[in-house]
């Protein structure tokens, strides 16, 4: 399996920097670059470039400024996303974005990994796996998720967490590593004056 064939590929892989296709970056940087120099009032122009960045993107899809990817074709989101400013995902494997997602500031989705061995990782070896975030997930500011998690449908994850094992639908995780703190309850809704 080629390289290419690999990295749209929902296993997990290993990997050598150093065989990574240049060519396969090129696009993406490109579209990031003009993407964040668009005027933030121009959202026609600002979609477009999301839809042409993006494996999947619908009209309801928003990127923030100062957004970076690997590829942009390995990301794919599947209704409403809301990602806001300083996004980072290294999708060097696809990263499945659900509708109704909320994606705060400095969020970090990373696909990628190193070798945990010194030498190897200066040989270039690494690893990669899928991320995936179901229906409205809420990720808080300076999240970094890693490879090879699901996060459940309807769950949160508090601000500067790490999550790096699955998180299980509708329920709030923080801490570094991310762990349950408690399920979401009806006594979680806001209440509204009329």
């Amino acid at each position: 399996m080629d390289y290419l064939a690999r990295t749209k590929s929902k296993q997990a892989f290993n990997s050598n920097y150093f065989d990574l296709p240049s060519q396969l970056q090129e696009p993406a940087q490109q579209l990031c670059w003009q993407l964040n120099q668009t005027d933030p009032s121009d959202a026609k122009t600002r979609q477009a470039l999301v839809k042409q960045l993006f494996g999947t993107a619908t009209d309801l899809t928003g990127v923030g400024p100062n957004f970076h990817c690997d590829y942009g074709f390995n990301i794919h989101a599947h209704g409403f996303a809301a990602i806001n400013y300083n996004c980072s995902f290294l999708d060097t494997s696809p990263i499945e974005i659900g509708n109704g997602a909320f994606i705060a500031p400095n969020v970090c989705l990373a696909c990628s990994g190193h070798s945990l061995i010194g030498e190897e990782r200066r040989n270039g070896w690494g690893t990669s796996a899928p991320i995936t975030l179901e229906d409205d997930v809420w990720l808080g500011a300076n999240v970094v998720v890693l490879g090879g998690v699901t996060i459940g449908a309807g769950s949160v994850i508090g601000a500067g967490s790490v999550v790096t094992k699955d998180i299980p639908a509708g329920v709030i995780a923080v801490g570094s590593p991310a762990k349950v703190l408690r399920p979401i309850t009806d006594a979680d809704r806001i209440s509204f004056p009329r």
